[in-house]
């Protein structure tokens, strides 16, 4: 599979209620800009993450009417967006596309002055903010994507299809020609193809038949002039969510239909039957008695009398997308799809899991959107990044008792004595993700005394690597929906080892589909740059090690220290975050113009590094290299002078003398270093040597506060260049890919 860039789909159906086209218009360029919240709870997850079902508690924004549809998404990156609503004609779709900002797309709309005041009872409409992975940024490449001219077909997608190529062949073959350099117009092209072969398919049918033919990720909404007012939602690998507004229902839960054939036709076996007629789709994956199947599903939505009643349904690749308008909402499951029409939802799959439940809960959110305006910050990465002491506490909340040395995880309750255990423990991430892994390591070995072994998720599918049922693989991830640990995860359920999974978003796809596992409770990271995900995910993997080792005697005083230790750490960032005005006038003195830049760090201080030479790389577009002290002399020192760039790291620990050498070498060779480190050390005394000076703490936890100047200079060093914080070039919030 390709890289998934994971942007914003989102998709609006009225049935019985009257509204005008500006309204729905409306909805969906808000629906695009609100995709600014990865949403999480304020508490940790009682038992297993698998059968959550808690509520999200936030507070209301004053004005959230500024905030509202694509516009929703815009937190993610994009590059394009677009629309599909219906035209003033029968069977007649206008659609509206442009580049760049929603805001772009409003203006293009209102240049082609379509009749605003035109009301529809029912209506389906759907839309997209992409992100370019196949064909540049352009208007004909921008989603939605049709399959001819007259937009039988259309369809916005997340993902991408890897074997378009193919499928893109084939329909060249049968006559079809191809507009853009996208994956997803095979899509939509390939609907066509197996319409025409049988113009009676039903619409949920006919998504089948499409879908199978489909490899890759993909979170998808199809809507067509042939089923007006109707429209497939399907997702596989790539999230989605159904919000319903009715009057009323008369069950909380949708029955999923399953298919006795086991799958759908491939496209050319399909197309052999052409005179096939609606009585006999079976071939096709039609339900054996669709009529009771029907009756089953609607119920929730049916009046007293057993007829539909009035309803609005929202689509969305993120629940934020919907919340104004709902607070009744419905996840689907991977290989879910959906069809909503006639006021109903109907749900279907390609084939049986019966790991998963027959029925798809509507959930009641209560949720009261918090307040995440940047207020009296600049950027969101410079609000998230002062909000850090806050969401550690947040991470802490209800779980560490610093008085009687406690430490309760109550979603590993069932699991902590299998994994202690275990033969060994894999974590298993990306990223940012992957550095706090990395950082918690050494503490671990430490207490558990449990072999350790960290892991980037695309590394070890590519070796596929050896798991046995007597591992614990522990999966993170701010998002829980990033492709590689989904499918890394996949592969290790598949060789029966027990999964762990540490994560901010309630119902992301890794907490689904884990055994059990640790919420970080980090709050709505909005900026592209993740800040408060690593310290959360780091203080949450060390209250893990906690739990792990609280039955381990020998361990005691030096877990009571940890603890305690936890307890100052959010008043000792507060402190760090005071030096903010000293960093940024320590930035435009000694890193304006440079073209490179080196980080130091030993022991666990070299994961702060990577993590500090990422954040510095992805939003100054700085080169930032960081390496481990004890490998400076091994060809890296060749690039030490007096004109390049160093901070190192060199806090007080039991590997201080070590990376105090290396600190040496560089003096020697007219490097002149920035120094992170602890107050009044006679060692940098001097007044040469320039100074971040952070408090001490517990060795194992001081990386979660030197890593804080660093996120400060990443931060500084954009502003400094005029760079947009938020919106770093070429990347995007939520990297869903392999």
């Amino acid at each position: 599979m390709a890289d998934v860039w994971q942007l914003g789909i989102f998709g609006y159906i009225n049935y019985l209620v009257d509204r005008d086209r500006q309204f729905i218009i409306d909805t969906l360029l808000n629906g695009m800009c609100f995709f600014w919240f990865d949403f999480s709870l304020p508490f940790f997850l009682s038992s297993s993450l698998s059968h959550f079902q808690g509520m999200f508690l936030v507070h209301r924004l004053t004005d959230i009417s500024s905030l509202l549809g694509l516009s929703r998404l815009e937190y993610r990156g994009y590059d394009s967006a677009g629309i599909a609503v219906d035209g003033d004609k029968k069977n007649e779709v206008r659609a509206f596309k442009e580049v760049g900002k929603v805001a772009n797309l409003r203006e293009c709309i209102a240049e082609a002055k379509p009749d605003m005041t035109k009301s529809f009872e029912s209506h389906a409409a759907i839309s997209q903010t992409r992100w370019a992975t196949h064909g540049s940024p352009s208007r004909q490449n921008c989603h939605p994507h049709r399959s001819d001219p007259t937009w039988e077909f259309a369809v916005v997608h997340n993902g991408i299809i890897t074997n378009y190529k193919e499928l893109k062949v084939l329909l060249e073959s049968k006559g079809f020609r191809f507009e853009t350099e996208t994956d997803t117009e095979c899509i939509a092209k390939l609907a066509k193809y197996l319409y025409d072969q049988n113009p009676d398919i039903e619409f949920h049918v006919l998504a089948k038949a499409v879908i199978k033919e489909l490899q890759g990720a993909l979170g998808l909404l199809i809507k067509s002039v042939h089923y007006p007012h109707e429209v497939i939602a399907a997702r596989k690998g790539s999230p989605l969510v159904i919000g319903v507004r009715t009057a009323q229902m008369k069950v909380d839960f949708v029955d999923v239909e399953y298919s006795e054939e086991g799958g759908a036709l491939p496209a050319e076996q399909a197309s052999q039957n052409a005179a096939a007629k609606k009585s006999s789709t079976s071939l096709l994956l039609a339900p054996p008695d669709k009529s009771l199947l029907h009756r089953s599903q609607s119920r929730a939505f049916l009046s007293d009398d057993g007829t539909p009643q009035p309803a609005e349904f929202f689509l969305s690749s993120d629940p934020a997308a919907v919340i104004e308008h709902t607070k009744k909402v419905l996840y689907l499951e991977d290989d879910d799809i959906a069809h909503v029409h006639d006021g109903q939802i109907n749900i279907h799959r390609l084939t049986k899991d019966d790991s998963l439940s027959n029925v798809r809960t509507i959930q009641t959110i209560e949720l009261e959107l918090q307040d995440i305006m940047k207020g009296e910050f600049d950027h969101f990465m410079q609000k998230e990044i002062f909000e850090q002491p806050e969401s550690i506490v947040n991470t802490m909340r209800g779980r560490l008792d610093p008085v009687n040395k406690k430490v309760t995880l109550g979603g590993l309750r069932q699991y902590i004595s299998t994994i202690r255990r275990c033969r060994r423990i894999i974590f298993i991430a990306c990223g940012t993700s992957y550095h706090s892994c990395m950082a918690v390591r050494g503490v671990f070995e430490e207490l558990t005394e449990i072999p350790i072994a960290v892991e980037l998720a695309s590394d070890f599918l590519d070796r596929q690597a050896p798991v046995f049922r007597d591992d614990t693989c522990v999966f993170v991830s701010q998002s829980g929906e990033t492709a590689d640990s989904l499918m890394a995860l996949r592969y290790c359920l598949e060789r029966g080892a027990l999964t762990v999974g540490v994560v901010n978003v309630v119902g992301s796809s890794i907490s689904l589909l884990t055994h059990c596992g640790v919420h970080t409770n980090a709050g709505p990271e909005i900026g592209v740059a993740s800040t408060k995900a690593y310290t959360s995910q780091f203080v949450a993997m060390i209250m893990f090690a906690l739990s792990l080792s609280e039955d381990r005697a020998s361990k005691q005083k030096r877990r009571e220290e940890i603890i305690e230790g936890l307890g100052l750490v959010s008043e000792q960032l507060r402190e760090i975050l005071k030096l903010n005005e000293p960093i940024k006038d320590m930035c435009a003195k000694f890193f304006k113009d440079q073209k490179s830049l080196l980080l130091l760090g030993r022991g666990a201080q070299f994961p702060t590094a990577l993590e500090g030479a990422l954040k510095i790389k992805e939003i100054s577009y700085l080169h930032c290299e960081a390496v481990m002290s004890g490998e400076l002399k091994h060809g890296v020192l060749a690039l030490v002078d007096e004109n390049l760039p160093i901070i190192m790291i060199l806090t007080r620990d039991s590997l201080f003398t070590k990376s105090l050498n290396a600190y040496q070498q560089v003096i020697t060779r007219g490097g002149r270093p920035i120094v992170i480190c602890n107050p009044d050390d006679p060692e940098f005394s001097a007044a040469q040597t320039e100074k971040i000076v952070v408090p001490k703490t517990v060795d194992c936890l001081q990386g979660l506060l030197n890593v804080i100047p660093l996120q400060l200079i990443s931060y500084w060093l954009a502003v400094g260049e005029g760079l947009n914080v938020d919106f770093p070039r070429n990347l995007t919030k939520s990297v869903t890919v392999e």
